[in-house]
């Protein structure tokens, strides 16, 4: 496959040139391979224009396209995706982002391995290691593949066939409302109209299809400010994949014990719990808001029958199910029968699963302070009356 590689830039030449360095520094199969720098219009980017016109790609031909009008991100990306109905495929990236030397290889194996696995909607080339609706620790099970499934669409490195594409494409056209969609995270309705992400999302929902995300990143993300980015972050910066080159090993979904859900819930827990899916909500991360199934699972405390429940030890979480390890840390519940639960969650424990040792001990230190400090400033108040 001829796949090109389409660079979305905009204001923010270091970001652009340090993108730029690490495209040079990767593998690539052959050297027919169009580079594409898309430079959105804005108000002094001559310094992003010459950073693109000054960088000598010899993998194929690079082409530099500045917009006549400033599209915005939303218009942009899509402007860019569409690329793939010309090329077959394309791979996007944002001007922050980095990519490992392996980035080509993966994406190429991944999208001809999607022609086999009529579920995939897209490639991921970043791998989320945090929960992006509830900030907590997220890791993929590991079950021996080099990817898992997500129904979480990619921003931070992508790409589509043409197939894919047109099949978003077609959807988006149709001006879907997805603000009453309780399938899709709240926190991901709430995303501004600039936003194309959240349709990507919802899309996959909708149509129950998935990006495929690989278990090690192929690029990660420098968060560096900008028009949506208030100040530089390392929040979501992942290890890249450095290893040799090599064929990797994907599942289909059938086969795969790493499947999530736009919540971050992993979908094939029902098996273990010998629970109908269609009857059963998995909300560990306690998330959820509303939910139609009579059984639940969840960290919540609940009054409603406790069928099962487990410690919450192992990581990730799910495998406190899977390998039924004994507690009272998560809970699968009848709904259809009320009934008081009698257990209390242990504070330390909740917050610490998240978190080591000593971040842990600072975090416990500010807020304690933080209390005194409100005890103090009420007790203020109340001698002044």
């Amino acid at each position: 496959m001829n796949i090109p590689i389409v660079v979305v830039a905009y204001n923010r030449p270091r970001s652009l040139a340090r993108l730029l360095q690490s495209l040079d520094d990767a593998k690539y199969p052959h050297q027919d391979i169009d580079l594409i720098i898309s430079i959105d219009k804005a108000q002094n980017n001559q310094s992003v224009i010459d950073t693109a016109n000054r960088f000598n790609w010899e993998n194929g031909e690079k082409k530099v396209i500045c917009q006549e009008t400033n599209l915005g991100l939303r218009k942009h990306i899509l402007k860019c995706g569409g690329l793939s109905i010309e090329y077959g495929a394309v791979i996007v990236l944002e001007d922050d982002l980095f990519v490992s030397p392996n980035f080509y290889s993966f994406t190429e194996q991944a999208l001809l391995f999607s022609k086999k696995e009529s579920v995939i909607g897209g490639i991921s080339l970043y791998n989320h290691q945090l929960n992006v609706n509830t900030r907590a620790n997220f890791s993929a099970l590991e079950d021996g593949y080099d990817n898992w499934y997500f129904q979480f669409a990619s921003s931070w490195g992508q790409a589509w066939t043409k197939d894919q594409w047109s099949g978003f494409i077609q959807w988006y056209n149709n001006n879907p409302d997805i603000e009453n969609n309780i399938n899709v995270p709240a926190y991901v309705r709430s995303w501004s109209s600039k936003s194309w992400l959240k349709y990507n999302i919802a899309y996959l929902v909708e149509k129950d299809l998935y990006f495929l995300y690989p278990k090690i990143a192929l690029a990660t993300n420098f968060s560096d400010a900008g028009t949506h980015v208030g100040n530089d972050s390392t929040i979501y910066q992942v290890p890249l994949d450095y290893g040799v080159e090599r064929k990797y090993r994907f599942s289909f979904l059938k086969d795969s014990l790493s499947v999530y859900d736009a919540f971050f819930e992993n979908k094939k827990l029902h098996e273990s719990l010998e629970v109908n899916q269609n009857e059963l909500c998995i909300d560990l991360y306690g998330y959820k808001s509303e939910t139609s199934q009579r059984y639940v699972l969840t960290s919540k405390l609940m009054n409603y029958k406790i069928i099962s429940s487990f410690g919450k030890s192992l990581k990730p979480h799910e495998d406190n199910i899977l390998r039924s390890v004994d507690g009272f840390e998560l809970f699968l519940y009848d709904t259809n029968s009320p009934e008081q639960n009698l257990n209390k969650q242990d504070f330390d424990r909740k917050v610490s699963y998240n978190f080591k040792l000593m971040p842990y001990k600072i975090i416990r230190r500010l807020f304690l302070r933080q209390s005194i400090l409100k005890i103090k400033n009420l007790w203020k108040k109340i001698t002044k009356r």
